[in-house]
């Protein structure tokens, strides 16, 4: 969370982030202190051009230094401290979990920042898209030890994989020896002494060994009880509009939603993903348009700014008011084991919620949300501060569940892994425009690419039709090549496929087998680059091979251009 001056502009913010040159600048012009020493501070610092720096700053992220901090959205709020760090141009940039509370484009657009950073950076944070953009290397804290793998997120998980496969097989056969060495001295001690002694010694370490061992942290246990079916119908929009002082929120949207959707609300911070949410269902009335929700609604709310949280409140007391027994479905638990199940070990029931982290916190909420039947669920940045263990189990959850989902996030891995269809603003395009598309994040950004990419063929078509017809009304030339060209005749269609060449067949006969080598050989480069290691051993051999391997898609790609059109 960013500690910022809520009364400051955002270029007396972005200031502070130089304090350290600013007090040197000010005992240089206070006349005190050893001047010559303070006008070489300030020159290694380049500090003569102080306001330079922090305005160019802003004008890399975008920010209007003129606002004040404390109007600005969560998002703007981090843009802002991030300008702060990067004004002092630092060789470390340490960001805490820098994704929360940005959107979409936010992100992509702090990817690319980071991407661009001399410097190093070291990050904390959960999004998994984010990692594998942004990191070449990724260290874990398991167990008390800190343990470095190669690569981005992709190729750690697969290093992980098989060094807990390692570990696995290694315990394995430590705990058999241990179990036999009990069974051993459980009979007595035979043979010679001295043997008799070392084998003692040898079974007093097993069993130190296998004390001090630790075992991997358990994962949450997560039930959910989706509680009486709803209707099959969850709710209807027809052209419904929503406006708050004159700015336009929604407008003609229209949609249907029915039992078992999971759907995914995508749109910067502020656009009215909130608004239209309260819309569907039925908490909001709208301007204009119809609005129908189905029967039977149960509703289940995870908030993003924890506002259900009651922070005086015990752990036991904020999960079950009253009570020690919760009951999911048919199940019936007692609350200390219910809070096990999201590792909160018993002691810590009666601790207060403000004891909590961030992570924990969620899992909290999390823990409420989940002890309710709902057969409506919706999910407002669930995602923050969770570890990756608990997100992969929610997406497993979520995409098990059978009753309907609204969620609103801009981790692009979770809702690739969740939501069957998006609801998309693009109020960039018309004023409270929604479009509901199928598929996942990659599906809409492309249509979305493509419907862009059209309209603007098509308003260039016009404005070349609009220029053409401006230029001939006013030449009389222009008017006459007009005519000519509209009394030459049509070009003749295309003539029936021509026979191909010997050349040409023997080339489109060798395409497959052309093809087939190639994929090969990008299996097999891929396979040496896919536990990371060759990146340790030699990074400039591990950056050929990444190399040729995408040089190998644009080769096949080739192929298949070349292959279509000679059957064609």
């Amino acid at each position: 969370e960013p500690l910022l001056d809520l009364n400051a502009t955002i270029f007396e913010a972005d200031q502070a982030g130089l304090s350290g040159l600013m007090a040197i600048l000010e005992q240089y012009y206070s006349g005190e202190g050893d001047l010559e020493a303070l006008q070489n501070a300030i020159e290694a610092q380049d500090g003569w051009v102080w306001e330079q720096r922090v305005t160019e700053t802003l004008q890399r992220l975008s920010l209007d230094g003129a606002r004040v901090v404390g109007e600005l959205s969560g998002g703007l709020k981090k843009r802002v401290a991030l300008a702060q760090a990067l004004v002092a141009r630092p060789d470390v940039l340490l960001l805490d979990e820098p994704t929360n509370h940005l959107d979409l484009e936010a992100i992509v657009w702090l990817q690319e920042l980071l991407c661009e950073f001399k410097g190093s950076i070291i990050t904390i944070s959960h999004d998994r898209a984010f990692l594998d953009a942004v990191a070449t290397r990724i260290v874990e804290l398991d167990r008390g030890q800190l343990r470095s793998y190669p690569g981005n997120f992709a190729a750690y998980q697969t290093n992980k994989a098989e060094q807990l496969q390692q570990e696995a097989v290694i315990t394995a056969k430590a705990d058999k020896l241990l179990a036999q060495e009990e069974i051993w001295i459980r009979k007595g001690v035979e043979a010679r002494r001295t043997r008799a002694v070392a084998r003692i010694e040898r079974l007093h370490k097993l069993r130190s060994a296998h004390a001090a061992r630790r075992t991997a942290q358990g994962s949450v246990n997560l039930q959910l009880d989706a509680g009486e079916k709803s209707g099959k119908l969850v709710a209807e929009l027809e052209d419904a509009c929503k406006s708050y002082g004159g700015k336009v929120l929604v407008k003609d949207f229209s949609a249907i939603i029915a039992r078992g959707d999971k759907v995914a609300l995508m749109g910067n911070n502020g656009v009215g993903k909130t608004t239209l949410l309260k819309m569907i269902l039925g908490e909001l009335a709208p301007d204009s348009g119809k609005v129908r929700q189905g029967s039977n609604l149960q509703i289940a709310y995870f908030d993003q700014m924890r506002d259900q949280l009651d922070l005086d409140a015990s752990l036991e007391d904020f999960i079950s008011p009253g009570s020690e027994w919760i009951e999911i479905g048919s199940q019936r638990k007692h609350v200390k084991s219910y809070l096990s199940d999201f590792l909160f070990s018993p002691a810590r029931a009666n601790s207060p919620v403000r004891s909590l982290s961030g992570g924990e916190r969620n899992r909290l909420l999390m823990a409420r949300l989940f002890a309710r039947p709902a057969n409506v669920l919706v999910l407002d940045e669930p995602t923050n501060d969770l570890d990756i263990d608990t997100l992969e189990l929610l997406e497993e959850l979520l995409a098990d569940y059978s009753g309907t989902v609204f969620l609103v996030s801009h981790d692009r891995r979770f809702v690739d892994s969740v939501a069957t269809s998006i609801i998309a603003w693009e109020g960039d395009v018309s004023p409270g425009r929604w479009t509901e598309y199928e598929g996942d994040v990659e599906d809409w950004m492309v249509q979305r690419a493509r419907y862009a990419a059209a309209q603007a063929k098509a308003g260039a078509a016009s404005s070349e039709k609009y220029i053409k017809k401006e230029s001939c009304s006013g030449s009389i030339d222009g008017l006459n090549a007009e005519k000519q060209a509209e009394k030459q005749p049509e070009k003749p269609a295309e003539s029936k496929k021509r026979k191909l060449s010997y050349k040409e067949q023997r080339e489109l006969d060798a395409l497959p087998a052309q093809m087939a080598a190639l994929e090969k050989e990008q299996a097999e480069l891929q396979a040496q680059l896919a536990d990371g290691s060759l990146y340790a051993k030699d990074g400039a051999l591990a950056t050929q091979y990444a190399q040729r391997v995408a040089a190998i898609d644009d080769e096949l790609l080739a192929c298949l251009e070349r292959q279509e059109a000679l059957a064609s």
